[in-house]
């Protein structure tokens, strides 16, 4: 988002709202319920700036390979690879 023109102050309170978050999933067993752990990404699901914050950092996702797909939806990304390019999902 810093990359993006928009206004000082606008910028300054979305970097502060995406700052110092933390999610449980509240899961429990017998009597421990999970810890806090921080958020360390730019899109917090159910959030009024999720789906906006989603859009800019996923804007510039792009397959390195032809015949490579990248479907963006709501929040998430899924790389779709033929069969017959296998090799391309291979990580250097």
């Amino acid at each position: 988002m810093a990359r993006l023109y928009i206004l000082d102050e606008a910028y300054d309170w979305i970097r502060d709202f995406f700052d110092g978050h933390s999610h449980s999933t509240t899961t429990k067993f017998g009597t421990e319920t999970s810890s806090f752990a921080n958020i360390m990404a730019s899109v917090i699901q159910g959030s009024s700036l999720g789906p906006a914050s989603f859009i800019v950092t996923a804007a510039d996702l792009h397959p390195l390979q032809p015949g490579n797909v990248i479907i963006k939806f709501a929040y998430d990304t899924h790389p779709v690879i033929p069969a017959s390019d296998t090799d391309s999902c291979l990580v250097n």
